[in-house]
């Protein structure tokens, strides 16, 4: 690795930990960046999800007193569907046509850019449409499908948990937070597992870019706290998310 690439790797995964910490979409930033110093795309999508764990650890830590039960489903049985889901997501991420995948990442991309700008506005026209929490049945079902996509692909996954948990009655933005981000590790711990036992983990710039993003989890779960308008910085990652759709589209 050059300097300018290790540069590049370290303010990234700074900035997608204290993103992941705050509101989701770090992935936005880490996985173009991978891209752009040269890691092919399935190697990059699994290089992102293992330098993204110790900052999801060192948020989660953060939001630690804050984490408690809400819904249905007790936490440990959510982290139970959360590690099912990180695998199934990771084994078919392996199985998936590398072609194929470089393919699927713009819409990817848009997919989870969409998901995060209107996940918040979609959950609160269903809490005014009087649709109150969730049973098991629809929990379970909710937080499987959530749990692979973010094993197949961690782009959004912050934000789409958070839109998950409010569509079941959650309520408790503190305690959304923290659980949002115990469940991030825990997917990305089983599929990065899988991954690394596949031999899709480009190591040196997993491991340059986990530092940073752990120093970024921990400042993030810290300011997370006190920032008052997440409104402009969810409206900044969703620019970022457009801007990485366009460009993976163009390189079509």
């Amino acid at each position: 690795m050059t300097f300018e690439t290790i540069i590049l790797l370290v303010v990234s995964g700074f900035a997608a930990g204290v993103l992941n910490a705050v509101a989701g979409g770090g992935t936005f930033i880490t996985f173009p960046a991978l891209v752009f110093t040269g890691v092919p795309p399935i190697a990059a999508n699994a290089t992102a999800t293992v330098a993204a764990l110790p900052g999801y650890i060192a948020s989660a830590y953060a939001y630690r007193s804050n984490i408690a039960k809400e819904g249905v489903l007790k936490v440990r049985i959510i982290l139970l569907i959360a590690l099912a889901g990180g695998l199934v997501g990771a084994v078919l991420l392996m199985i998936t046509p590398s072609e194929l995948f470089s393919g699927l990442v713009p819409w990817l991309l848009l997919v989870a850019t969409v998901l995060f700008a209107v996940g918040p506005w979609f959950v609160k026209r269903l809490q005014k449409a009087g649709i109150g929490a969730a049973g098991p049945a629809l929990s379970i079902f909710a937080f499987s499908v959530v749990s692979t996509y973010g094993g197949y692909f961690n782009g959004g996954l912050g934000i789409i948990l958070l839109a998950t948990m409010g569509l079941i009655g959650f309520t408790n933005l503190d305690g959304m937070n923290g659980l949002k981000n115990l469940m991030s590790a825990v997917i990305s711990v089983i599929s990065a597992g899988v991954l690394a036992l596949a031999g899709l983990i480009w190591w040196p710039q997993a491991l340059v870019m986990a530092v940073a993003t752990t120093a970024g989890g921990f400042f993030g779960g810290w300011a997370a706290q006190r920032i008052t308008n997440k409104a402009l910085l969810r409206a900044g990652i969703v620019m970022v998310g457009l801007t990485m759709t366009v460009i993976f589209f163009m390189r079509q």
